[in-house]
């Protein structure tokens, strides 16, 4: 009798507990983050008689209070005779309403990059900007003073004018503490914070090939019959149930010397049939792409693409795809191709957008990391080996709580190699929280494409490996820092490297 009430009492205890669990994990607070995603325009004028450089950039800030805000972005040539030409920047600024709907908008993005042969030196850059804009319902327009300077030894500066278009947008998050509390789901939902409408993403990494149709055949070196292999990346974000918006990255790892890239964003639609295990999606994007010998021309390129996918288990999907990367007067074009593996995500919510609640849910850690990387004695082709800085970006999804997969882009900015940049994928491991919650070990390693700038990375491709440390301010926001190697398979490039960023990290809700 008295082993009875025992276990009873044990399973009273455990469901009090998991009864008690759903409840606090039901009212983690949910909170927002608001900022602005800004598409911009300028043309600088180049030394002698070069054609004006035109470039596009797409940046993303974030508000950290009502008039200041901070955030990242990326430039790329589109008109001109530097196709090839990218950047990466850190962006802070202040909007300030003046009156009506009428509005100050100054800001400093600070970055690295170059391409093209284009006299950009180290490849250290500013713009600064002063506008005045009009904010309509949806988005806001605005036009002034920029200056443009890359100051580490290269021979770009202008004083222009740049136009530039702003979507407002938001989303929300928790705090990085709840990552890997599971909501399990039951009639007491409708209570919670997290009882809306989910916003559905996927992350696409690909593989794929570019074969060179055309290439300026009156040029001394055509590439015309080659075949570029890259990696990259994909990132849709669905607006509507079968509707999305995309941008995709992707860099050369071999069949020509390291150093082409391509970034294109765009509209996409997709059907979906076969019990929703099958999907058919049509895309059409435009972009900048160039560098590694490619010649296209300005830069700027258009790509419809047709892709299949299947689903292999939950919600990932294997995927394949054809399509055109072209410029719009088809001296540069190139019949792509390549497989992948996408991962669907449902975020921030518990109902989907059919209105039917998910079977489960669990907070996901996020972390961005941007800062300044060292690389000692970087082997070059031409030139006297050297030190080598780079700003870099690197975001982390997290698949346990010690377990994350990586997603690193990097662009110099010192060292007289303002063309090098890289893109690389890869994943590590952490330790969990110790000395009051705030510091982490861990150690990762990255693979991917790289080139550019004379350093000796062969036809691309490069490991690095890494351990180190990150040390937490508070739920948000703090710094780490990694010691490591990157090595290239088929270059010279064997160097020591480090880096120091800060580190915001929140958690997003991830339902299925």
């Amino acid at each position: 009798m008295l082993k009875n009430r025992l276990v009873l009492i044990v399973l009273f205890l455990q469901f009090f507990h998991l009864y008690s669990q759903e409840n606090t994990n039901l009212n983690i607070p949910k909170l927002t983050q608001t900022a602005f995603a800004e598409m911009s325009f300028l043309s600088v004028k180049m030394p002698s008689d070069e054609k004006n450089l035109s470039l596009a950039g797409m940046n993303f800030n974030l508000y950290l209070n009502k008039w200041a805000y901070a955030g990242l972005g990326m430039y790329g040539a589109v008109a001109g005779e530097r196709g090839g030409l990218f950047t990466l920047q850190a962006n802070a600024g202040i909007k300030k309403s003046l009156v009506a709907n009428i509005y100050l908008h100054t800001g400093l993005h600070f970055g690295g990059g170059g391409g093209a042969n284009a006299p950009d030196g180290g490849g250290a850059y500013i713009l600064a900007h002063l506008n005045l804009g009009y904010q309509f319902s949806r988005l806001s327009l605005e036009t002034g003073y920029s200056y443009i300077n890359f100051f580490d030894q290269g021979n770009i500066e202008g004083h222009q004018l740049n136009v530039a278009i702003q979507v407002p947008f938001s989303y929300n998050y928790a705090s990085f503490t709840h990552a890997e509390k599971e909501l399990i789901i039951n009639e007491n939902i409708t209570d919670s914070d997290w009882y809306q409408t989910s916003k559905q993403l996927s992350f696409l990494f690909h593989l794929n090939n570019l074969y060179l149709l055309a290439d300026q055949d009156d040029i001394e070196e055509s590439l015309k019959g080659e075949t570029i292999r890259t990696a990259g990346v994909e990132l849709d974000s669905y607006f509507k149930k079968n509707t999305f918006l995309f941008i995709k990255a992707d860099g050369a790892y071999h069949g020509i010397q390291a150093g082409y890239m391509d970034i294109v964003s765009g509209l996409g639609h997709q059907l979906v049939f076969n019990a929703q295990r099958t999907r058919i999606l049509g895309k059409l994007g435009i972009g900048a792409a160039g560098g590694g010998g490619v010649d296209t021309q300005g830069g700027f390129v258009i790509y419809p693409d047709i892709s299949l996918e299947h689903k292999i288990f939950n919600h990932t999907f294997l995927s394949f795809d054809t399509g055109l990367l072209m410029s719009p007067n088809a001296r540069f074009a190139a019949w792509s191709y390549g497989l992948g593996l996408k991962q669907h995500i449902h975020l921030n919510a518990l109902v989907s957008s059919d209105g039917k609640a998910f079977s489960s849910a669990k907070f996901r850690g996020m972390e961005v990391i941007a800062g300044q990387e060292i690389y000692f004695d970087a082997d070059r082709y031409y030139e006297d080996t050297e030190n080598l800085q780079q700003l870099f970006v690197q975001l982390n999804f997290y698949l346990s709580k010690n377990m994350y997969v990586s997603g690193q882009t990097s662009f110099a900015n010192f060292g007289n190699a303002g063309a090098y940049a890289e893109g690389i994928v890869g994943g590590g491991i952490t330790t969990s929280s110790g000395f009051s919650n705030r510091i982490r070990l861990f150690a990762q390693i990255l693979t991917g494409a790289a080139g550019g700038g004379g350093v000796d990375t062969g036809q691309g491709l490069v490991v690095k490996p890494g351990i180190g440390a990150s040390l937490a301010f508070n739920d948000k926001l703090g710094i780490r820092t990694s010691f490591g190697q990157v090595k290239s398979i088929y270059g010279e490039l064997n160097s020591t490297l480090i880096n120091l960023g800060l580190n915001y990290r929140i958690a997003m809700l991830s339902a299925k």
